[in-house]
């Protein structure tokens, strides 16, 4: 049984996780442990680089954490500003015991004007969901995709096509050296 480390403690990561390498590899056994750590970024990131950076951050700081796991999840949710409307995304981020290093980001969606309005104004994007739509900790739930789309997609959903990808250097290790 593999062990995988997940860089954090939302439900929502963690089942998005459990759903990636189960469909990825469904002939292997694995067991998850999750761990909370920094991604060394704003609470809510704010670019495309910006939250890349914080999915490779947590990734690292889960492989420091717990150096005896298998792999190590990261999962960064993020915003940006395109064109005066505000774009919603994930990347995911995944790193095995020998080095094999994959990413992915999910698709991405935009934000209605008054959930962005918020988030410039200094909110996170869950917050402004609560806010906007009288919900409590949505972001450990349905999260925005989730509220948008009449849960048709589900954060986990999201999230989990995102670590699909972040597995695909693991899924074709003769293709990725």
């Amino acid at each position: 049984m593999k062990t995988i480390v997940v860089a954090s403690k939302n439900p929502v990561k963690i089942e998005a996780a459990r759903g990636a390498f189960v469909r990825m590899f469904p002939n292997e056994a694995f067991s998850l442990e999750s761990v909370t750590v920094s991604s060394g970024v704003p609470g809510q990131p704010s670019f495309d680089a910006e939250t890349y950076a914080g999915a490779l951050n947590r990734v690292r700081a889960a492989r420091a954490a717990h150096p005896d796991a298998d792999y190590w999840v990261a999962v960064e949710g993020g915003i940006e500003d395109k064109d005066g409307e505000m774009e919603a995304f994930a990347w995911a981020a995944v790193e095995n015991s020998e080095g094999t290093f994959g990413k992915g980001r999910s698709a991405t969606f935009f934000l209605p004007p008054s959930v962005a309005t918020l988030i410039r104004g200094g909110m996170e994007l869950g917050e402004a969901d609560d806010q906007i739509f009288g919900m409590t900790n949505s972001k450990q739930q349905n999260g925005a995709v989730g509220i948008l789309t009449g849960n048709i997609i589900s954060r986990t959903s999201y999230c989990l096509d995102a670590v699909v990808l972040a597995l695909i250097p693991f899924k074709n290790p003769h293709l990725y050296p």
